[in-house]
């Protein structure tokens, strides 16, 4: 999808001196230290009458905390405005143009939400639907700021972003299919087929779909064939980059990435899934990304 102002810049011809932002949204799950040209608009967590922004007002943790007491949470998309209000923001900041690329289509109205927004911004925009979500969208954006930042026009941008995104694998071990089923994220008979005899379900993003893709009788058997997708997919890449993604379980979470650093030799990068994810998930999640960041 792609967006252009009429006439940015009162119609000037762009020249080669491009500057790119990237814009993403919160489901990308990145770790706190940020990345210039880069910047993630946050999705909205509702608990019982009260909306918060996510990252500012909710945190996945909070959403653990909220699951846990029995409380029901839904999750909703931006608005346009907040889109229109990122892009502007960037446009203010010196860009150019602009590449907006965020969670699957397949999962969210997200992707929508942006390309409404980018039809009257004061910049042309590139939206893109990465098909993926957590870190799978994440690495993807940071290697599309960080071509940005090296001097690449928008559309190389925007090629370098699919690229990445396009070579992500996210696995999910999750304690109950209850919550997905619940937000519509999951059919019935998959969450059926994954809760059977107690089995622990994997699920992967696939098509950009979220699916169960192995039951596991056991969390330790879970963990192990976690970890082995992800060495299996770490040395089927060029160039891998790996993140492990958790609720409410940091331990957990570090031994996995100590697990995967040893066997790969690959620093991996920890962080708790965004707080809309966790809530879709469920309190208990771990979860690892592999992507390629190879040219």
């Amino acid at each position: 999808m792609q967006a252009r102002a009429r006439a940015p810049y009162g119609g000037a011809a762009m020249t080669h001196d491009h500057h790119v932002h990237v814009v993403t949204d919160s489901t990308a799950s990145l770790p706190p230290e940020g990345s210039p040209r880069l910047s993630a608009v946050p999705l909205h967590v509702v608990v019982g009458d009260e909306s918060f922004l996510e990252g500012v007002g909710i945190t996945a943790d909070d959403v653990a905390a909220h699951l846990a007491a029995g409380r029901r949470l839904t999750t909703s998309q931006p608005s346009p405005r907040a889109f229109a209000a990122a892009y502007a923001a960037a446009a203010e900041a010196g860009a150019r143009e602009v590449v907006s690329v965020h969670l699957s289509g397949e999962l969210s109205g997200t992707v929508h939400a942006a390309a409404l927004a980018a039809v009257d911004a004061p910049v042309p925009v590139r939206v893109v639907d990465s098909r993926t979500v957590a870190m799978g969208l994440g690495f993807a954006a940071r290697a599309g700021a960080q071509a940005a930042l090296d001097g690449a026009d928008v559309d190389a941008v925007a090629r370098r972003v699919l690229a990445v995104a396009d070579t992500s694998r996210a696995v999910f071990l999750v304690d109950s299919l209850d919550h997905l089923r619940r937000g519509g994220r999951l059919g019935a008979a998959a969450a059926a087929l994954g809760t059977v005899l107690g089995v622990r379900p994997l699920l992967a993003v696939r098509d950009g779909r979220i699916e169960v893709v192995q039951k596991v009788r056991t969390k330790a058997a879970a963990v192990e064939r976690l970890t082995s997708v992800a060495v299996d997919s770490a040395g089927r890449r060029r160039a891998p980059v790996l993140a492990v993604h958790h609720v409410g379980d940091e331990e957990g979470a570090r031994r996995l990435a100590d697990d995967l650093g040893a066997r790969t030799g690959l620093d991996v990068t920890v962080t708790t899934v965004s707080a809309v994810l966790g809530a879709h998930v469920g309190p208990g999640v771990l979860a690892v990304v592999v992507a390629d960041l190879a040219p």
